[in-house]
């Protein structure tokens, strides 16, 4: 599948339509800011650039489009999703409403449990009752157990109670769904480092507690705002990318890599509990710019 496509054919095409000159650096700069990799970033791409094409006499396009990617690579990580299966590990899910958070946490569970783990859901976004309701339903789908209360309870209580329980009964694994509203991020910042208090109380080893934002890759510009935003308030340990078989520019994975240093976990690529797959590097560097195999 050709992710973020039409960007990386745009990049292609100045790489071969153009020789190495200054219009080409100039146009290259142009296109890297529309596709939202930010004017801070972009600058050191292109600095780097001039000085290899300088210093090694590079003339051919697609010497410069490799070294791009070498650039380009430093900025972006996969994660290691090998996880401990005799040991509790919780990841406590982020992100504001309307990204694909829920439905994300159903197919992680799904995902995981294929490979020997032992799911418990925790339904702590309790300001929303849709929110509840709709991680209780992806459960009964799956199978999956799911610790809930009634809407407006405090979600620090919901995790609390998915830890103890997930602690009595053997889990392996607890994806806890948390709130997103933006109107008051004040209220959510501290909800969610309440929680965050909580889970460390309960004697989680720290390599095995992650706090992961979900972000919509159509997003642009705004997915990096998240990040920073919800990254100062709890320490972020990665992200997760839905919608990433749309037209996304996916520029903005590369800022938060090299402006928070975040790995990427997984990409959602469809609407089924099985259209999610953990980030390739390769794959997602050579469509982003555009670069026949």
């Amino acid at each position: 599948m050709a992710f973020f496509k039409k960007f990386g054919e745009k990049l292609k095409n100045i790489f071969r339509s153009r020789k190495i000159d200054e219009a080409f650096f100039e146009e290259l700069e142009d296109t890297l800011i529309e596709g939202d990799l930010g004017a801070k970033v972009t600058d050191e791409i292109i600095e780097t650039l001039r000085k290899e094409a300088r210093d090694n006499k590079l003339t051919e396009a697609r010497d410069l489009q490799l070294k791009m990617k070498d650039i380009l690579s430093r900025y972006v990580a996969p994660l290691n999703l090998d996880l401990p299966k005799d040991e509790l590990t919780v990841w406590m899910i982020l992100g504001v409403n309307g990204v694909g958070k829920t439905t994300t946490i159903a197919k992680m569970s799904k995902y995981f449990t294929k490979r020997g783990q032992k799911v418990l859901l925790a339904a702590a976004d309790t300001f929303r009752a849709a929110a509840v309701d709709q991680l209780d339903i992806h459960a009964d789908r799956l199978g999956m157990r799911i610790v809930k209360q009634r809407t407006g309870s405090d979600p620090g209580a919901v995790v609390f109670d998915a830890i103890s329980s997930a602690q009595a009964q053997g889990d392996t694994l607890i994806l806890a769904d948390t709130a997103g509203r933006m109107h008051n991020k004040e209220n959510l910042m501290k909800e969610l480092q309440k929680m965050d208090k909580i889970i460390k109380a309960k004697n989680i080893k720290r390599e095995n507690y992650k706090k992961f934002l979900v972000i919509d890759a159509t997003t642009g510009q705004n997915g990096l705002s998240q990040a920073m935003l919800f990254h100062q308030a709890v320490g972020l340990d990665g992200v997760i990318l839905t919608k990433y078989d749309s037209a996304a520019k996916g520029g903005a994975l590369i800022q938060i890599g090299r402006l928070l240093e975040l790995p990427i976990v997984f990409v959602c690529i469809g609407e089924g509990y099985d259209d999610i797959k953990p980030f390739d590097k390769e794959e997602y560097l050579d469509s982003l710019i555009g670069l026949d195999k």
